[in-house]
């Protein structure tokens, strides 16, 4: 039988056991709980119509979106966002 992520821990075996610390609300491990909400997150920008997009730009650069972002009120994403479309909109005129 394969084994399920959501029989990590077997109540019945360990009901008695009392353990010190805040109580643990979720049955999986914290390294299957970041894949299951990066996931989530995943079909969440899917369904908005989102791609991700990476890539590496020296740390200058990136001082210098950050700081520009800052004074526009807007996040780093939206603001790198706006400046291709500006960008491409003045390549294709």
């Amino acid at each position: 039988m394969a084994k399920e992520i959501s029989d990590l821990t077997t109540i019945d075996l360990f009901s008695d056991e009392k353990r010190p610390g805040r109580p643990k609300t979720n049955p999986n491990s914290r390294s299957v709980q970041i894949k299951i909400n990066k996931r989530n997150q995943v079909k969440r920008d899917k369904n908005k119509g989102l791609k991700r997009v990476e890539f590496k730009v020296h740390y200058s650069l990136f001082e210098q979106l950050e700081q520009l972002a800052e004074t526009q009120k807007v996040s780093r994403s939206e603001l790198i966002e706006s400046l291709l479309i500006e960008s491409l909109a003045a390549h294709i005129k």
